[in-house]
């Protein structure tokens, strides 16, 4: 819980202060021996802690993900495989799967989405690292549009969608490749551009590194690139972008 909804439910008799305290008191992680559950991270960074699904044992992906979702009423995991999903979804078959973006999350109904970010792919090989951004974003209250197969190969495809790209408070530039598409729209826009290479390609992209290269050597401004398919940095790091951007209004 946030340290707000703790003072609401204070305020509103729905606990008692010595229920508040207790909570507070609390260590700020909860140990289970094989893991350090972070449990005050929200309220340190508004983010609750996201499970890295890829390389867990079963037992200890199923315990932290019940843990995590008893402690936040919600509870998201990335890189999920379809057999962790089925270990999970046995147990909570609530939990929501996407087999694009490996993305199984368990999220509050009520939830409202916030301000705009624009995530845009360079092709549909791109899509899941780019549903990735975009999950994420939305798991943590931002309001997402999806722009993809816009890649430079294409470019007028671009400028169909480009109204909505500029109205965002940030754009998430998904491309594999050679990565060209975050400097075109580094040169298009008025704020932030959040590069992320792929490693969707030939040989000579080596895996996602050359279009890492050209976004860290890219000539337009105002880009930041994250690492190679790291689609859940980009959206966290865009939503910290579009919160900022909705407190200055």
């Amino acid at each position: 819980m946030e340290t707000r909804e703790i003072l609401n439910k204070v305020k509103n008799h729905e606990m008692t202060v010595e229920d508040a305290e207790h909570f507070f008191r609390r260590e700020p992680f909860e140990e289970m021996g094989y893991a350090k559950l972070d449990t005050h991270r929200e309220i340190r960074s508004g983010f609750p802690e996201v499970i890295f699904c890829s390389g867990k044992a079963d037992e200890h992906l199923l315990q932290i993900f019940g843990r995590l979702y008893e402690e936040n009423g919600e509870v998201m995991g990335t890189r999920a495989s379809q057999a962790q999903c089925d270990l999970i979804q046995a147990v909570y078959p609530q939990a929501q799967y996407d087999p694009v973006s490996h993305i199984i999350k368990m999220e509050k109904q009520e939830k409202e989405r916030e301000g705009l970010v624009a995530v845009c792919s360079a092709g549909t090989a791109d899509i899941p690292v780019a549903e990735e951004a975009a999950q994420t974003a939305e798991y943590f209250g931002t309001h997402v549009e999806r722009v993809f197969d816009v890649g430079v190969s294409g470019i007028h495809r671009l400028f169909s969608r480009l109204e909505v790209i500029q109205d965002a408070n940030c754009i998430v530039a998904v491309a594999g490749m050679e990565g060209a598409l975050a400097s075109v729209l580094g040169g298009l826009v008025d704020k932030p551009v959040i590069a992320v290479p792929t490693s969707v390609g030939y040989g000579a992209s080596f895996h996602g590194l050359s279009a890492l290269l050209t976004m860290i050597n890219s000539c337009a401004n105002g880009i930041a690139t994250v690492n190679i398919d790291n689609g859940y940095g980009a959206g966290y790091l865009a939503t910290q972008i579009n919160r900022l951007a909705g407190r200055g209004r």
